[in-house]
């Protein structure tokens, strides 16, 4: 692939874009040859990119979104961040940013920050999950660990969720996650936020449960509090203390090292009353060519017989 198919792909994509997320161009998951490095999203007016690693077309791939980007009447800015450098920087390239943008998704807000380090506060490739979660809340206790700006939540709430737990260590994106439900004209009354550490947290977990459906999605490492290959472990192995009889579980990973054959086997040795029911499907806007490098969601049933 060049540049020029590179565009060619952009405007192909760009074509039936709304005012709903998407990506535009998926590199990461090493379809496209030459450009694992580089994403490109349509975020509400802005169309943004980011390169996760420093590569000799850098400049002419930004002089190329430019291009892009002025021949396109439905975007205000383009920004583009460098996640290989320190802070992940941000810049507006061409036009200004709105003062408010959102993440916009089967017609629900959420906050965005395209200056904050890293990421922007929503995860576009979940989307799948959280369609089921909203499928599957209705009336049910959900407990959300590593709930980040709580989009799970929302979701689930949207879908008629008779509560909600969100527990996230990062007090500021469950201050974003409060504002993420106000927004969307959600009651809160039904919805807690834990600023705990997950693993040393249970006693307060407990409390609220048992819960109906539990959504287990954490990062694959995060220093100092998590790593997926010793961690993960230690909260299937405590599901059974505050699951319902009936309980589901949505077990998410994205980490390529790490299949799906990694998480089945963590339940089996760990909580052997939860059996696989299926792994949602990705998005066809997030290609990969191998799909056990990507995005894994997993579906566990408390007492079902293993399908």
């Amino acid at each position: 692939m060049n540049l020029e198919n590179l565009q060619q792909l952009l405007r192909s994509n760009a074509r039936n874009c709304t005012e709903e997320y998407a990506r535009l161009f998926h590199g990461r998951g090493n379809f496209y040859e030459g450009y694992r490095f580089l994403t490109v999203d349509s975020v509400d007016r802005v169309l943004f990119a980011i390169f996760f690693e420093s590569d000799d077309e850098e400049e002419a791939i930004i002089s190329m979104l430019q291009q892009f980007y002025e021949t396109e009447p439905k975007w205000e800015a383009l920004v583009v961040q460098q996640r290989y450098l320190q802070g992940s920087p941000s810049s507006v390239i061409s036009g200004e940013l709105p003062q408010e943008s959102y993440a916009i998704e089967n017609a629900l807000q959420y906050n965005i920050n395209f200056q904050s380090a890293q990421n922007i506060g929503f995860f576009p490739d979940m989307k799948i999950g959280r369609s089921f979660v909203r499928d599957h809340a209705k009336g049910k206790n959900v407990l959300n660990l590593f709930s980040y700006t709580c989009s799970f939540s929302v979701a689930a709430i949207e879908g008629g969720a008779a509560s909600v737990v969100n527990v996230d260590m990062n007090k500021n994106v469950l201050t974003t996650g409060r504002e993420n439900h106000r927004l969307n004209g959600l009651d809160t009354k039904k919805v807690q936020f834990m600023p705990y550490n997950i693993l040393k947290s249970w006693s307060r977990i407990r409390k609220a449960g048992p819960y109906d459906l539990i959504i287990i999605d954490p990062p694959s490492f995060q220093k100092g509090s998590f790593a997926a290959t010793s961690d993960y472990e230690k909260i299937i192995r405590r599901l059974h203390e505050f699951a319902a009889e009936e309980c589901i579980v949505l077990s998410a990973l994205n980490a390529p090292e790490l299949g799906t054959e990694f998480i089945k086997t963590l339940f089996r040795e760990n909580a052997p009353e939860f059996h696989f029911v299926e792994r949602l499907g990705n998005l066809e806007s997030f290609p990969a060519n191998d799909e056990e490098r990507s995005l894994k969601n997993l579906i566990f049933k408390r007492g079902l017989t293993e399908s």
